[in-house]
């Protein structure tokens, strides 16, 4: 006899509210609004706000079916989950007509307008290389974007703890401006980290700029600070030193060829600054900049640096000598440098034992990334300083540059070398190396 009984519901009736989140997490938009309309524990999973507290919304410099239905899709979001919402970041790829940066400023507009009435958990902002300096960007366009995105600021600088405005590429007032606005009203922030690198664009000497560096002394909580290295300056330093030495943990610093870097800042700055931060540890990147007296003038003994990466891109300059960097410079940090990434294509000096003997003087240096023309029984040399102990490398990543078409040979000599220390490199090291011809 058939059982008349109600029909046997699917086991997906009693999946915990714990795991249908987050199976509605994988689903895009248009599939968790669909799946909503399953039933009402579907579609009261769907409105859990642990769904929505991340979003990065994109838009696209080209117009197409994809960015039109992105767009649609976040100005959804943002309407119905807004409130909800800890992270975001705005991406905007490749303008290439005013037309579309007009557009995406009246809808940023009405999105952060939207966002400060009915939001008030924002955590994280992230809108980055947005490159303002642009002739894409009309003048009334770029001002009523920064006017707009200022004023969200000025209401979501309480809650805000990360903001990154890398690559905006504003005037100096304008810059300061957006900052200024964390800390409206009370004239002071506590966010914990900024990114500002790239903020202001090329060619400007931030470091000479009192409204700069009055801005800077209103944040009072940093432990993240990204910026460039023309907005270093002794005052700066002394800034972060009376509002942020308790909490100030890393500082990374970028040096590009095309901003000024003649600055002179004192050791006793750093000094100051280490002393009353303990544990700031800085990261600088050098981008085209490999002279000795450029490199001697910024790189003080007195600085903290736990990473050091100097890049010098694809060119061949016979007035510059990479030994001193390597044998004067470089050595102060013996007893704290952690990461070492070295870049450059110049094959009229032999370099082999010099960057083996910082190698073995860096006590704590784990990390090296090293591209340039090499011997490739330097790698031969390192592993065996590395299986004898005399070394704290756990991640090598070298690219040995020659200057023949054909790298046959080094390829057989570095199969050979990695064939004979195996054992230490497959338990100990992550390991990459590779000839690569460089004509």
């Amino acid at each position: 006899m058939e059982d008349d009984g109600e029909p046997e519901q699917s086991c997906w009736a009693f999946l915990p509210d714990i795991c249908m989140s987050h199976v509605f997490r994988w689903l895009d938009d248009r599939d968790r609004s669909r799946a909503a309309l399953v039933c009402k524990r579907w579609s009261q999973a769907m409105y859990s706000g642990s769904l929505w507290r991340t979003r990065t919304i994109t838009f696209r410099g080209m117009p197409s079916r994809l960015h039109t239905a992105e767009l649609e899709s976040s100005l959804w979001y943002v309407k119905k989950f807004g409130k909800y919402l800890e992270h975001l970041e705005i991406r905007f790829l490749n303008p290439y007509h005013a037309v579309f940066t007009r557009k995406f400023q009246v809808t940023i507009r009405g999105l952060l307008s939207r966002l400060g009435k009915c939001n008030s958990r924002l955590v994280s902002l992230s809108i980055q290389h947005l490159e303002l300096d642009r002739v894409v960007w009309k003048n009334g366009i770029r001002i009523q974007f920064i006017k707009n995105l200022s004023t969200f600021l000025k209401r979501m600088g309480k809650h805000l703890d990360y903001l990154s405005l890398k690559g905006a590429r504003v005037t100096l007032e304008e810059g300061c401006e957006l900052l200024s606005s964390l800390s409206y009203l009370k004239n002071k922030s506590l966010i914990s980290e900024i990114n500002i690198e790239d903020l202001f664009g090329h060619h400007l000497p931030i470091y000479n700029c009192s409204l700069f560096h009055q801005t800077m002394s209103k944040f009072c909580n940093l432990v993240i600070l990204t910026l460039n290295y023309n907005c270093i300056s002794d005052d700066l330093l002394d800034t972060l030193c009376e509002h942020n030495a308790d909490s100030l943990w890393t500082l990374n610093i970028k040096c590009h060829i095309h901003d000024p870097h003649g600055q002179v800042v004192w050791g006793m700055s750093w000094a100051n600054l280490a002393k009353r931060a303990p544990k700031l540890r800085v990261n600088l990147f050098f981008e085209s900049i490999m002279k000795h007296d450029s490199l001697a003038r910024i790189l003080l003994a007195e600085i903290p640096a736990r990473s050091i990466s100097l890049r010098s891109g694809y060119f061949s300059d016979s007035d510059w000598t990479m030994r001193p960097t390597l044998t004067n410079i470089l050595p102060a940090y013996k007893h704290i440098l952690q990461k070492l990434t070295l870049e450059f294509n110049h094959d009229h000096e032999p370099l082999d034992e010099e960057l083996l003997q910082l190698v073995l003087a860096c006590e704590r240096l784990f990390f090296l990334k090293v591209w340039a023309f090499l011997s490739v029984t330097f790698m031969e040399r390192l592993l065996q300083k590395r299986a004898e102990r005399k070394c704290t490398l756990c991640t090598i990543k070298v690219r040995i540059y020659t200057a023949r078409h054909e790298t046959h040979e080094e390829d057989r000599m570095l199969r050979d070398i990695y064939r004979k220390f195996k054992d230490l490199i497959d338990s100990e090291l992550n390991y990459f190396v590779i000839a690569y011809p460089m004509v």
